[in-house]
């Protein structure tokens, strides 16, 4: 049995797993990149004990304040295991800001939490580069966050993450608005992938295939399946508030992420109302159709598990989709009308998906 004699000086922190030179390292080379988010109400500057934001600053009238938080979930195995870390911020960021713009919220600031049991500063100075994207494409300010070593909590090279968003809307601008009902249309905005959800079934089929992250993808080998698989989630943020801002049209959007249609587009329908989706109005993209043939897996568990291409709606009116439409691919996005809004009956679900999903060619 070890004495005190065996540590003669006593114990250290680093003898317990715990680097605080690297810590601090770490906090150096992220401080430019947080810096670098700035925007009004906040100057990104770290290292108080709580990051500041001023709300007055932003101009908001009557403003409410909404919050979301997040993780990515298990896609950050993908990028442990493929070894690419820069993007996977990206996704953590936009999986809760993506839930504030669906109420019209303004993201206006992030925190992130990440955690390891050995700290590698360059492994989370390249995870902090993609939080610090995500901050930018959805301008918002990256005001603060934890970064914590916990040895013995897990495996070598192993981290994990969650983040935390605010943002702001105007009381009387909050969505989904009262006036969603029947006859309204719905658009569907293209997805870059699986995003940040069903993960775990991606793995499962890539695994028991027996391919590695690192093989060429067969559908395009200029990349490799890692590469295809950590493709980022789309931040809808800017595009989405111009088309609010721009059209007034905007009724309701539901943010499609685990769960598919099936369970997402319910959060936002009235009583009474079903969303009736025509599978055969917007493309797939390959990576799904890929992971679909691959599994053997069914339409219908393609539906509930992923975006199958489609990341977020927006309902309209018939009259004003057209100009909404329009006013989303001005600001860079893909969009097809999916779908329109009628009378449900009580033994039938919200969402009703006739044909293929994706089908589109």
């Amino acid at each position: 049995m070890a004495s005190s004699k065996d540590h003669p000086n006593g114990y250290t922190y680093a003898q317990a797993g715990v680097d605080i030179d690297a810590g601090n390292a770490l906090v150096r080379a992220i401080a430019p990149l947080a810096r670098s988010t700035k925007r009004s109400g906040a100057d990104a500057e770290l290292g108080g004990f709580g990051g500041l934001f001023d709300l007055k600053a932003t101009g908001y009238k009557d403003p409410v304040l909404v919050a979301a938080n997040d993780g990515v979930g298990t896609k950050l195995r993908v990028a442990i295991d493929a070894g690419i870390h820069d993007t996977v911020g990206i996704d953590l960021v936009a999986m809760s800001v993506n839930d504030l713009v669906v109420q019209g919220a303004e993201p206006l600031f992030f925190l992130d939490y990440f955690a390891t049991g050995k700290l590698d500063v360059e492994i989370a100075t390249s995870v902090v580069s993609g939080i610090a994207e995500g901050c930018r494409q959805a301008n918002c300010a990256l005001i603060g966050g934890e970064t914590a070593e916990m040895p013995g909590m897990y495996a070598a090279g192993d981290y994990d993450l969650a983040g935390f968003a605010v943002g702001a809307v105007e009381r009387d601008q909050v969505l989904p608005r009262a006036d969603v009902g029947e006859g309204d249309v719905i658009l569907g905005l293209a997805s870059t992938g699986f995003h940040s959800n069903g993960y775990s079934l991606v793995r499962r089929v890539v695994s028991d295939s027996g391919f590695s992250y690192q093989a060429p993808f067969p559908l395009d080998k200029t990349r490799s399946i890692g590469e295809a698989l950590m493709a980022p989630t789309r931040i809808y943020v800017r595009s989405v508030l111009s088309a609010i801002r721009d059209t007034g049209a905007i009724k309701a959007l539901a943010h499609i992420t685990g769960g598919g249609f099936v369970e997402n587009i319910p959060r936002v329908l009235p009583d009474g109302i079903a969303a009736e989706i025509d599978g055969a109005s917007w493309v797939m993209p390959d990576v799904f159709r890929w992971v679909m043939k691959l599994g053997g897996i069914e339409e219908a568990e393609m539906g509930r598990t992923f975006n199958c291409g489609i990341g977020m709606i927006a309902v309209v009116a018939e009259g004003d989709a057209a100009r909404v439409r329009d006013a989303l691919e001005k600001a860079g996005e893909t969009v097809w009308k999916i779908g329109h809004l009628r009378a449900r009956s009580d033994d039938e679900l919200h969402v009703v998906i006739k044909g293929a999903i994706g089908s589109l060619k």
